[in-house]
């Protein structure tokens, strides 16, 4: 069942870290099967809703998502990010 790595940014402090991050994260996650459904902010918010960046990214299941979470590949994107942003991640199954 596939499963989505779901992040949003709750405060960035170093733009240049997240750009860091990123540059190495992007490689890390679609190399373990991710695909990229979001990134950006969203166009509009109901309820307790946040214009904060929100990233959702599909992998075929669950334990695949936290294995990408896991590899050294995506530990060297952290390692860039070192606290430039503060950010909510989750991995959540598809609906069947």
């Amino acid at each position: 069942m596939s499963a989505y790595w779901i992040t949003t940014y709750k405060a960035v402090h170093d733009p240049d870290k997240v750009a860091a991050y990123a540059k190495l994260a992007g490689p890390a996650l679609t190399g373990a099967g991710g695909r990229f459904l979001v990134r950006g902010v969203p166009e509009a918010t109901f309820e307790l809703g946040e214009a904060t960046r929100t990233v959702v990214i599909e992998f075929d299941s669950v334990e695949a998502a936290v294995a990408a979470h896991d590899s050294e590949a995506y530990a060297e994107a952290l390692r860039a990010l070192d606290g430039g942003a503060d950010r909510d991640m989750r991995v959540v199954p598809g609906a069947e």
